[in-house]
């Protein structure tokens, strides 16, 4: 189901429909128009019916702008992605597509099938302020070279600046909630993460474990 059998790059939005200044199907349309490819369902607050039929609708909207969903936590809800939490399941499901959230290198040496991992938090979260210090651009580089797997960075990307911080460390693409769903204008603010992740500049491949 995925649009590229490498994972997830450039901007991917998680959702939280909590924080979303409209109700979430909007607010992820919007962000689709702005340029979002990769979304990840989270709501798992939610009985199973309700997400799936909101990741029912949420899927269309991705297909037509060939993008995919990906659901969070190792029920696909009927699709065939997910997003799993560094706490399990191991090994995880056979999908077309799994991630998995990871903190530390300890976490990332422990994945075997996963197609990628998120990496967080890289700098001060709103969103989840209590998940320890935040790396930074010099320690996201440090467990992208530890990461068997291409690596997306998570946790207060919310500028362009930030988001050329996390690509020229590495990072395959960026992860945000409170920037799209907080905003005012989701598809704004999508275009402008979006053509930020398409504009930085990659590290330039070198020998050896480089600092």
């Amino acid at each position: 189901m995925g649009t590229s059998p490498a994972g997830p790059s450039g901007l991917v939005v998680l959702t939280d429909r909590w924080q979303a200044r409209r109700p979430l199907p909007e607010v992820v349309a919007a962000a689709v128009a702005g340029g979002a490819r990769w979304v990840v369902l989270r709501e798992k607050d939610l009985p199973r019916a309700e997400r799936a039929a909101l990741a029912a609708a949420l899927r269309p909207l991705l297909a037509e702008a060939g993008g995919t969903l990906i659901v969070a936590g190792p029920d696909p809800l009927d699709g065939d992605a997910v997003h799993l939490p560094s706490a399990g399941p191991y090994p995880p499901p056979a999908l077309g597509l799994v991630g998995r959230s990871c903190h530390d290198r300890a976490e990332l040496v422990r994945l075997t099938t996963e197609d990628y991992a998120t990496v967080s938090p890289v700098f001060p979260s709103r969103t989840k302020p209590g998940y320890g210090p935040p790396l930074h651009r010099a320690g996201l580089a440090e467990l992208i070279r530890a990461s068997p797997v291409p690596v997306l960075a998570l946790g207060g990307i919310d500028t362009p600046d930030r988001v050329h911080a996390c690509v020229e460390a590495g990072a395959a693409g960026v992860a945000v909630l409170g920037a799209i769903m907080r905003a005012e204008d989701p598809a704004a603010a999508a275009a402008t993460l979006s053509e930020a992740a398409e504009t930085a500049q990659p590290p330039a491949a070198t020998t050896g474990d480089a600092r």
